[in-house]
């Protein structure tokens, strides 16, 4: 009997040791804070920045140009990466030195946010379900209070790739999704995020823009965001309506996804009287 405990002692001591989890995605590191196992993160991408615990972790890289050296580097022994995560290459060359990675699917639906969070729980052997009751309970009351909103006004988002003129977001994209979600109209047709002419910025007669602080800080001010093209001519352009966001908090379907649809929906109806969370708010990111 002593011989078996003995043997099995390394066994029960390896399961009991505490995982070393790097995240890429900010989402996905958002979750792993608020299921409170931060204690376990030893990295994460770049995109991940919030909580502020989160921005002090040591970086891989960004989310889409991974290498296998660096996430291998933080010696990691589970990896769990949002869907947009890469190369794939650098990633098997990760799942090839024995480290176990969980791919978490995208998210442009509350319910879809929901289930990931639950995922990351279930590879962190953590009950989601305080979190997911909280979070719950939060989203329905705020889709019940855009329910109510009379009107769908037209919203343009805008966001920038790198140092090009900012894209609009069509179908198929996280902005879209909030637009909807939020009791709006996306202004303009088509898929996925693409430049847009002056021209059909015009034709599209957006009242309010949405962009990311990001974007805006790129571009220097409001003021400069609406003297691109067409822009001015717009009803958003003559009001100067334009509301920026953190791109995490507005883009991210993560913990704070209810705060989010919250203040894009005040942004989106300044007159609404929506209630507080029942969660006593979500923090602004």
């Amino acid at each position: 009997m002593r011989r078996r405990a003995l043997l099995l002692a390394p066994l029960l001591a390896a399961a009991a040791a505490p995982e070393r989890v790097l995240t890429l995605g900010g989402a996905v590191t958002e979750a792993v804070f608020a299921l409170g196992a931060a204690d376990r993160l030893v990295g994460t991408d770049l995109t991940s920045r919030y909580p502020e615990a989160a921005a002090a972790l040591p970086k891989t890289g960004y989310l889409r140009a991974l290498g296998a050296e660096g996430v291998l580097s933080l010696r990691p022994s589970l990896v769990l990466a949002s869907a947009d995560a890469g190369p794939p290459a650098a990633l098997r060359q990760v799942a090839a030195a024995g480290v176990r990675i969980v791919t978490l699917p995208e998210a442009h639906a509350p319910t879809a946010a929901l289930d990931r969070i639950a995922a990351i729980a279930a590879a962190l052997h953590r009950d989601p379900s305080p979190l997911l009751a909280r979070l719950r309970a939060d989203l329905a009351q705020v889709q019940a209070d855009i329910a109510t909103l009379p009107a769908r006004p037209r919203v343009l988002f805008l966001l920038s790739a790198g140092r090009g003129a900012p894209l609009a977001a069509g179908a198929d994209t996280a902005a879209d999704a909030m637009l909807r979600l939020a009791g709006a109209r996306n202004a303009i047709a088509g898929h996925a995020y693409r430049p847009i002419s002056a021209e059909a910025v015009l034709l599209a007669a957006p009242e309010l823009i949405v962009t990311t602080d990001d974007t805006l800080a790129g571009l220097g001010d409001a003021g400069a965001l609406l003297a691109l093209p067409g822009l001015a001519a717009t009803p958003a352009g003559r009001g100067r309506r334009v509301a920026a966001f953190d791109a995490l908090y507005l883009l991210g379907f993560g913990p704070r996804l209810a705060g989010a649809l919250r203040h894009l929906a005040l942004a989106v109806h300044p007159d609404a009287a929506l209630r507080p969370l029942p969660s006593a708010g979500a923090p602004a990111g």
